[in-house]
């Protein structure tokens, strides 16, 4: 019998959501990749550990067993890592901590949770700022390190950075929408429709950069920076967007689902990332974060340059 790590983290995921598109949203990650996990995963230890419903998964009598288990195998790993970076002692201070909107709203603070139990006597001064502004706090030093959308990054010269995670782009509509007959969407098709284009977190200059390299435009009926608005106008059949599986929820704010299909040609992924300043040391608390961050997206993680400490 053998799992892995990830499984075992997504199957808690899946056991605390009780649906499997929550646990994808939670983790940042696509619902096919969740879903394939658990099968594996059942298929690994010889046992269902989920009975599927209309609703959701609920856990069966091996599940309710496993679980206990996969939570014992957490807390060994999240006291093995605090153990290492504590090195006999309480490890503690203050980070200087830069994100970006989406970061903020959509990635971060369950991260931001999980490390505060692991280290609770490290302190957080987290600020909210557009990408140029963290470039510039990063370089003269205001801020220790930054979780950002790293596909603009600009200052390459004075600063590192490390992709956490790609999360998919791929296309919203509605649930009544003709393009979903369609198993995958071309950019030419998505022309000809309506669209409503985000504009919050340099969302629409990462959009047009993979329009541009190709003969097509989007016909844009509406511009907001407001995530929750372009949700809304999708599910009703205002229009249809292109958008990362980060930020994907499958209902919107009234109650109407959003549906997704994959869109065929050179859409570029969604990369939120590490970002700090280039030459400097870690404090020990700040490499404890890059630390926990790059190790729980292991399999993802790359990046230029490495913290020195």
């Amino acid at each position: 019998m053998a799992f892995s790590f990830r499984q075992v983290r997504y199957f808690i995921a899946v056991a605390d959501a009780g649906k499997v598109s929550a646990a994808a949203a939670n983790l940042h990650v696509s619902q096919s990749a969740v879903s394939a996990a658990i099968d594996k995963l059942e298929k690994d230890i010889e046992a269902p550990l989920f009975r599927r419903r209309s609703n959701g998964v609920e856990l069966t009598y091996e599940g309710h067993q496993f679980l206990t288990h996969a939570q014992n195998i957490m807390a060994a790993v999240s006291e093995a890592a605090r153990g290492v970076h504590r090195s006999g002692r309480s490890l503690s201070g203050k980070v200087k901590v830069g994100l970006t909107y989406t970061v903020a709203g959509y990635f971060f603070p369950q991260l931001l949770m999980r490390f505060s139990r692991s280290f609770p006597d490290v302190e957080f001064n987290l600020v909210e700022k557009q990408r140029p502004q963290i470039e510039e706090e990063i370089v003269s030093g205001e801020l220790d390190i930054a979780v950002i959308l790293v596909s603009n990054l600009q200052n390459v010269g004075e600063i590192n950075s490390r992709v956490l995670i790609k999360s998919q782009r791929r296309l919203w509509l509605s649930a009544d929408h003709h393009l979903m007959n369609e198993d995958v969407v071309k950019l030419s098709q998505i022309a000809k429709e309506p669209y409503v284009m985000l504009t919050v977190d340099e969302a629409e200059k990462s959009a047009l950069r993979y329009w541009s390299a190709t003969d097509y435009a989007p016909n844009v009926i509406f511009k907001t920076s407001s995530v929750e608005a372009v949700r809304s106008m999708v599910a009703t059949g205002t229009g249809i967007t292109i958008l990362s599986d980060m930020v994907y929820r499958p209902w919107s704010l009234e109650g109407q689902h959003v549906e997704v299909k994959p869109v065929a040609g050179q859409v570029h992924s969604m990369d939120v990332g590490l970002i700090w300043k280039r030459g400097k040391d870690m404090n020990p608390q700040t490499k404890a974060l890059y630390t926990f961050l790059c190790n729980n997206f292991v399999d993802t993680g790359y990046g230029v340059g490495e913290p020195t400490q």
